[in-house]
């Protein structure tokens, strides 16, 4: 029998419906790829933040519009970190339907270890193997050269999941440095309320589905989605957060485990139906 978690009260009155495809925000930032190192990431984040949205009035992802905010997020991830890999002076990326020319740009503040995760999440939601392997080869040396400061546990848990896709034996080791630099109790510059309830959940979910432990995965990822929502009502401003409709890191690891063959036996709207089932994958090219 299921398990449900019900996602917490949210406001449905102003959330954006199915038009326009893309905000402002994403489309600005789509026609200034050319010129601007960061409106890759400013695309990123922007239509992050409509997928997210748009869960308020379709929590299922019944939407092919939410698909394709959740793909354009996808997209501009993976070509931020494209961009700042290669070693020609552009790469070409195919972001919205079209194939987009985006300039080099080396380190930068954004292309830190906290976007990878979750540019790695999103090309695990929508399932793009390509994207996938293209981000576990990215150096883990750039994430540091961003500037940004980071508990040293992520850099670990980037490379556990760079290892594991890629097939190497050694992603346990990292695996178990980042699961004693991320577990509760474990001092941070997090702080104990975001790593125990946000950024530790994905890490003990990844130890169960490598493990192939079905019945302790669908326990730890109920887990993960009430503490989903304790984090994310504690306070009247979180509540009416968008960015705390959707479980990211918990709903990537449940893509792993479904396509897996895994039995997923916890229902929730922090957990759109149709983003963990696949049920858009090759709807259109991505």
């Amino acid at each position: 029998m299921a398990v449900v978690v019900p996602r917490h009260d949210f406001r449905t009155d102003n959330a954006p419906g199915r038009e326009p495809v893309l905000d402002r925000g994403t489309v600005w930032a789509l026609e200034d790829l050319h010129k601007s190192p960061q409106a890759v990431a400013d695309a990123m984040s922007s239509s992050l933040i409509l997928a997210r949205a748009r869960a308020a009035a379709d929590p299922a992802a019944e939407w092919i519009e939410t698909w394709e905010a959740w793909v354009t997020a996808m997209q501009s991830g993976a070509a931020m970190f494209a961009a700042a890999t290669t070693s020609e002076e552009s790469v070409e990326c195919r972001i919205h339907h079209e194939m987009r020319t985006v300039p080099a740009t080396g380190p930068q503040p954004w292309v830190d270890a906290g976007n990878w995760v979750t540019a790695f999440w999103l090309a695990v939601i929508c399932r793009d193997q390509e994207r996938m392997t293209d981000l576990c080869q990215v150096p883990v040396s750039l994430l540091r050269d961003s500037g940004s400061v980071y508990d040293e546990y992520i850099y670990s848990w980037v490379e556990a999941l760079q290892l594991y896709w890629l097939q190497r034996q050694e992603f346990g080791q990292k695996l178990v440095e980042a699961a004693r630099g991320a577990a509760p109790g474990a001092a941070g510059t997090a702080g104990p309320e975001l790593l125990s309830k946000i950024l530790w959940p994905p890490i003990d979910l990844f130890h169960r589905f490598v493990t192939g432990d079905n019945e302790r995965f669908n326990d730890s990822l109920a887990d993960a989605l009430r503490w989903h929502k304790e984090y994310w009502t504690a306070d009247a401003d979180r509540a009416q957060d968008s960015d705390g409709l959707v479980a990211l890191g918990p709903l990537a690891m449940a893509c792993f485990a479904y396509d897996a063959g895994f039995a997923i036996e916890v229902e929730s709207e922090y957990l759109p139906r149709h983003l963990l089932r696949r049920s858009w994958a090759g709807e259109f090219e991505i």
